[in-house]
């Protein structure tokens, strides 16, 4: 090897960017790493690596055969409504929280959510129903049966994560096509999918068809790794999938240069980590039998243990490439959820019929919910992905299917944007419509994950506006 080849080769060690691209076209010593790469080991272990300096431009925010970062799409949805006296922020750009608001917990995310007020849900109304459908789908609910002083219900249309889904794979394919998880469990109904499920395809000559929510935060590590129904043996053989897979790992840090060492470095070592989390029991509760579990403390559900994890899962598996499509089912359509931490007793659901005004306790909870979505909102921010974050490259709706569930109205609908849309959306902006169809809100969420979209909608749900103050 030449001095200036070994020169050369230091420089791109030290950071040096510009010199090491150049290394990395020039020098025979050095293989380019293809834009998806997965390491694979025994028994079918397989790890997707994050996007690396070594796969993008000079820049950092394409790759180096002009392809774009892909745009991630997700929808998060909490069930009740919230208090819209605390969500409802100052309108127009660079927007600000209610003193000691639900959205106080957003502020250091400001820039990348965009809060949509004073939309109308235009599909014909039923309690829960019309607006699980009206925000989820941009179509009307289809009623299966009447039940009770109710109905049964399931989503006539796909909910906007599959419709991401469809037009991603027909981009580039991934290991899934979406992923789907939960996190408050699910506590019975007999209203129909509409009520427990948050992913639907839409029906099938009058039947519900759904892609059920993963609440287990074992059995979802344990699909991402691809561990599925293996025999004890296979699983002993990939109790670690880094011990795996170390000797590909040790050839590709030697291949990359000092940033994109230290942030492989950073990438497994969150595989360790979690791998140690979803291991070991949460404190002061009794050891179940998988420990990947998170059961019930004194009849309390670990809501923020299992946000973090689940949060965390879903942010490697973007990082990942394992699916550019998922859904975050927080808590169902009318959730029966207790938020202990807060100070509730009861359900959500049955609070929001009992408690007098103000409403102090769902105010609490409402403010609770959003300090998960913070959570999950930050882990993909501070998830590096080229010269930026997972958050600014994914487009995620917001929302729930009323404004408050004491009225169980569906006027004046709190919608949040999340995300730059890979540059595509603002950010930091608050739209109040004036009884606007929400669907303009599922439209522009869609445009910003990079769907070609000038229209967007079923039925009533119908619209071609979409919010043009939130994209760039």
């Amino acid at each position: 090897m030449s001095r200036t080849t070994n020169d050369r080769r230091v420089r791109a060690e030290q950071g040096d960017r510009d010199t090491y691209m150049d290394l990395r076209r020039t020098s025979p010593l050095r293989s380019p790493v293809a834009r998806r790469m997965f390491l694979r080991g025994l028994a079918g272990t397989t790890i997707g690596l994050p996007i690396l300096g070594l796969m993008l431009n000079d820049h950092g925010d394409a790759f180096a055969g002009g392809d774009a970062i892909p745009t991630r799409f997700g929808l998060w949805f909490m069930g009740n409504g919230v208090h819209m006296g605390q969500f409802t922020p100052t309108v127009g750009p660079d927007w600000q929280p209610a003193a000691d608001g639900s959205l106080v917990p957003l502020v250091p995310l400001k820039e990348y959510v965009s809060v949509v007020t004073g939309m109308s849900v235009l599909t014909p109304r039923h309690p829960h129903h019309s607006g699980m459908s009206a925000v989820c789908s941009g179509g009307p609910h289809l009623k299966v049966a009447d039940v009770r002083d109710t109905i049964v219900s399931t989503m006539k249309y796909p909910s906007v994560d599959q419709v991401a889904a469809a037009h991603f794979m027909t981009e580039a394919m991934t290991p899934y096509r979406s992923l789907e998880i939960a996190v408050t469990r699910f506590r019975g109904t007999d209203e129909g999918t509409s009520f427990q499920y948050l992913s639907h395809n839409g029906s099938v000559a009058g039947e519900s068809n759904v892609n059920p929510s993963e609440e287990s935060p074992h059995a979802f590590w344990d699909r991402l790794f691809n561990q599925g129904t293996a025999e004890p043996l296979v699983r002993k053989a990939r109790a670690s999938v880094l011990d795996s897979v170390g000797d590909q790992i040790r050839s590709l840090e030697n291949k990359v240069g000092a940033k994109d060492k230290q942030r492989l470095d950073q990438h497994f070592t969150s595989i360790s980590e979690l791998e140690s989390r979803l291991s070991a029991p949460i404190a002061d509760c009794q050891q179940p039998a998988d420990p990947g579990e998170f059961p019930d403390v004194d009849s309390n559900e670990a809501v923020v243990e299992k946000n973090m994890v689940m949060s965390d899962l879903m942010a490697l598996a973007l990082a990942c490439g394992l699916t550019r499509s998922f859904s975050v089912q927080y808590s169902t359509c009318g959730s029966g959820a207790v938020f202990w931490m807060v100070g509730a007793t009861d359900g959500h659901h049955y609070l929001n019929h009992t408690e007098p005004s103000p409403y102090t306790t769902g105010a609490a909870v409402a403010k609770f919910n959003v300090e998960q979505l913070a959570y999950f909102l930050g882990k993909l921010r501070d998830t590096a992905e080229g010269a930026g974050n997972l958050l600014e490259h994914s487009s995620i709706l917001v929302a729930t299917e009323h404004a408050e569930g004491w009225t169980h109205s569906q006027d004046d609908m709190p919608m949040l944007v999340c995300g730059k849309g890979g540059g595509r959306l603002r950010g930091n902006v608050h739209y109040r419509g004036n009884g606007d169809n929400t669907t303009r809100a599922l439209l522009t969420a869609l445009r910003g994950a990079g769907l070609p979209l000038a229209e967007f909608g079923y039925e009533a749900g119908y619209t071609n506006a979409p919010i043009t103050e939130l994209e760039v």
